[in-house]
């Protein structure tokens, strides 16, 4: 079975950084490109980034531009976002999800989603 389970979440201040993971199984990590999306409760889930298979092609929302990185393990099949400088409207469930045709202006969403964590930014 594919299983995506995100770890690393939980309440920061604004200002502060956290780093997320997702460890992966069930599938070649390394032949699929991946995504993180995020959503608060109630709204749209959004996606906040994407890297193709070989970590060398990376897109980031507007929103998280400059102070979101993400990378990738393809060795341990793990996916990671690094956050900084955290702003309270960053709180949402983070989960991550296959994407493919990866490039600097976005990616489409793939059949893989996983299980989220959750960040929460106090003011």
């Amino acid at each position: 079975d594919v299983q995506l389970q995100a770890s690393g979440g939980g309440l920061v201040q604004s200002g502060g950084s956290l780093r997320l993971s997702c460890a992966t199984s069930g599938f070649t990590f390394g032949d699929v490109d991946m995504g993180w999306m995020r959503q608060v409760p109630g709204k749209v889930s959004a996606l906040v980034s994407c890297i193709n298979k070989g970590g060398d092609t990376v897109y980031y929302a507007d929103s998280v531009k400059g102070r979101f990185t993400t990378s990738r393990d393809n060795a341990k099949g793990t996916l990671y976002l690094n956050m900084n400088s955290l702003k309270p409207e960053d709180t949402a469930e983070y989960y991550c999800v296959s994407t493919f045709d990866v490039s600097a202006s976005g990616c489409s969403l793939g059949n893989f989603e996983g299980q989220g964590t959750l960040v929460t930014v106090s003011s």
